[in-house]
């Protein structure tokens, strides 16, 4: 007897619930999605750029590791990173020269390394921005960050910046940055001859 009241209960109950989740129940069955594809919500631009976040094969680019190996891709905004030994590879997000023009590309390699740089603007910069010190020390306005790696082109660096919104985009007057912390693993990871690529 107590059974059947209790089924009977629970009947009306979901009886008396069906109009409220009949709305769910047909939302379920239509034909569009309620939900855009993200892949749609993605301009072509940035779904190109993520998808260049892939591993890359050294072997593309030298004929040995030597020393170690970098590769700087100015499309993708990415640096890779291979260890002389071959058991450690790394990617990292950069910032890219903003033009062109400001863009070197080709072989290089690391020929100094410095914790705390100094910045000396460029004759160019002087006179785009006559304001600009002479030299300005390490420190937190210092648009080096905290470690950079010179390379054999004059005035062309591997570097940190204090200013994280520079990551990812195209805003260097030459120079692959890196978000400091990352620049810090870099810079222990890459010995001076470390060889570079700009592509």
């Amino acid at each position: 007897m107590t059974q059947t009241k209790f089924t009977r209960r629970a009947l009306i109950a979901t009886a008396s619930a069906l109009p409220f989740a009949a709305p769910t129940i047909l939302r379920g069955q239509e034909s569009e999605p309620l939900v855009p594809n993200p892949d749609d919500l993605i301009p072509e631009v940035a779904r190109n750029n993520i998808s260049s976040f892939r591993t890359m094969d050294w072997r593309d680019h030298f004929d040995s590791l030597g020393k170690g190996a970098i590769v700087c891709d100015t499309v993708s905004r990415v640096l890779h990173f291979w260890s002389g030994d071959g058991n450690t590879y790394k990617l990292y997000p950069t910032s890219v020269p903003r033009s062109d023009e400001l863009t070197k590309r080709g072989y290089t390699e690391i020929v100094r390394k410095k914790v705390g740089p100094t910045w000396t603007p460029t004759a160019s910069m002087h006179e785009r921005f006559p304001d600009l010190p002479d030299v300005m020390p390490a420190g937190p306005e210092n648009p080096l960050g905290t470690h950079a790696m010179y390379l054999s082109w004059p005035a062309y660096l591997i570097h940190g910046t204090h200013d994280t919104r520079k990551i990812g985009r195209r805003s260097s007057d030459g120079c692959i940055g890196l978000y400091n912390e990352k620049i810090a693993e870099l810079f222990d990871l890459a010995e001076i001859g470390t060889q570079v690529r700009l592509i």
